[in-house]
Parts: structure tokens; sequence; C-alpha cells
């Protein structure tokens, strides 16, 4: 099939930005939509011009890097589905398809289709993570966990970090990440000695990146590509207000 791609191209950070339009051709429903940008980009190799810039890694859908927006919804737009994961088989010959970067006031634009996701590592630092010392390890027995909570717990740590839940928020807000990341830890024994200083330190620390604030849009839920649920952020919500007190 042959399609019309229009791309947000942008030479370095806090230079002007500009769409521009490509043709993909000889691309088949079996290649998945990095495999069709990689075409599109041999062939601007081989004109001598440069190729489009894009965040790639695993291709398995696990590491979610592979951050694009195409056609105005993060992913685009498939149930589960990173952009890697996505095949053409989505789309038909003559297909146009409009690919730009996540937007978002936290995730500055580095080049092209490539921006800069390190705010999501400064609240992981802020304490997405258990530092207490309990001396060697345990037997796996030893601190009993109740199934629903070791299945909740899974259930949030599924959050790959992708931050397409930022993307798709008017708002760039943050919650679904952050919400995922405490919950974690906030069902677990193991989280429970630093809960408090956790989530106020990983809240601040994203408001200090620029994110905004939950309006319950849930569109974060929407354009997750693991199924992360709006109740890890109400949960958020219970784990501030205990941190209070």
């Amino acid at each position: 099939m042959t399609l019309k791609l229009i791309v947000w191209r942008q030479a370095a950070p806090g230079k002007p930005g500009r769409f521009e339009t490509y043709t993909a051709k000889n691309i088949t429903e079996h290649h998945s939509f990095l495999e069709m940008l990689d075409v599109v980009n041999e062939d601007l190799i081989k004109e001598g011009k440069p190729p489009i810039v894009f965040d790639h890694d695993c291709r398995e859908g696990i590491c979610g890097v592979c951050s694009q927006v195409i056609n105005g919804v993060p992913h685009g737009g498939q149930e589960r589905t990173t952009v890697c994961q996505l095949h053409m088989r989505k789309f038909k010959d003559g297909d146009t398809i409009y690919i730009e970067p996540w937007r978002a006031r936290a995730f500055p634009i580095l080049k092209d289709l490539m921006v800069d996701r390190g705010a999501l590592d400064k609240i992981i630092q802020a304490g997405g993570y258990i530092s207490a010392h309990t001396g060697g390890a345990p037997d796996a027995n030893a601190i009993p966990v109740p199934r629903p909570n070791a299945e909740y717990s899974m259930d949030a740590a599924e959050c790959i970090g992708c931050g397409a839940c930022v993307a798709g928020c008017p708002n760039g807000a943050a919650m679904l990440f952050t919400g995922a990341k405490v919950s974690q830890f906030a069902a677990l024994p193991q989280g429970q000695v630093e809960a408090a200083e956790r989530v106020a330190n990983m809240l601040q620390a994203m408001q200090d990146c620029g994110f905004g604030n939950c309006t319950n849009h849930y569109e974060c839920q929407a354009a997750c590509p693991k199924g992360i649920d709006v109740k890890f952020i109400a949960r958020l919500n219970r784990e501030y207000l205990k941190a209070l007190f």
C-alpha cells in the first residue's frame, strides 16, 4: 500500500517545528508502524535527506519508548497497543496519517518525534522505590501478602512509564503514572514504612516538573497501552490525605 504521511519535523529543542509531507511506498499489512517509518527513512537516506528521528527500543510493547501521537491519539488508539505493536493492517491504501510527538510542557521536544521524558524519572527518583533496610532476603512466605493485594499491586506495576497518559490528558497531568507507582507499593506491607514520605515527595516532584492536575477527563486511561485504571489516581489521593495526618 501507499500512504501519505504528515510528520512533525523539528531540528532541535526550542527551534520552530513544522509538518512535512512524505509518501510511504511498498508498505504491507505485516509491517509494524515503526517498520513503516524505517522504510520511509531508508528512502530519505538514499535521497540524501535527514531521516525522521523517533524513539524506539524493545519493539515488543514492553519498554514504552515508542511514543508517538498518530492521527491525534497517543500510540494510535488501538486498545492496549503501543506504537511498536501497531501494525499497518489497521490502515488502508491511500490513507493520510498524521504523526506528532507527545505534546506536554513537561516533555520538551528534542528532535522530530523524540521528546525528553526525564520528568517521569524525576518523579520515580523522588520516592518510587523502597529503601528501608530490612536485613537479608527473607523467605518468600515470611511476610504474608493477601492475594487481592498482590494482584492489585501487579496491576499497578504494569505501568511502563511511556507517558501516553500525559500526552492524552488535556492538562498534561501525570496523575495516572504517579498513582500507579504509588499504589504498587501502598498495597504491600514492604511499602508501608515510607508510604507517607513517598507520596508527598512524588507529588511534589510531579508539581515541580510542570505537570498539570487531574480533572477527571479519563483520557489517561483511554490512552494507556497497558490499561492502567484511574482507580490508582483515587488511591494516590487517599494516600496523600493519609500522609497529611
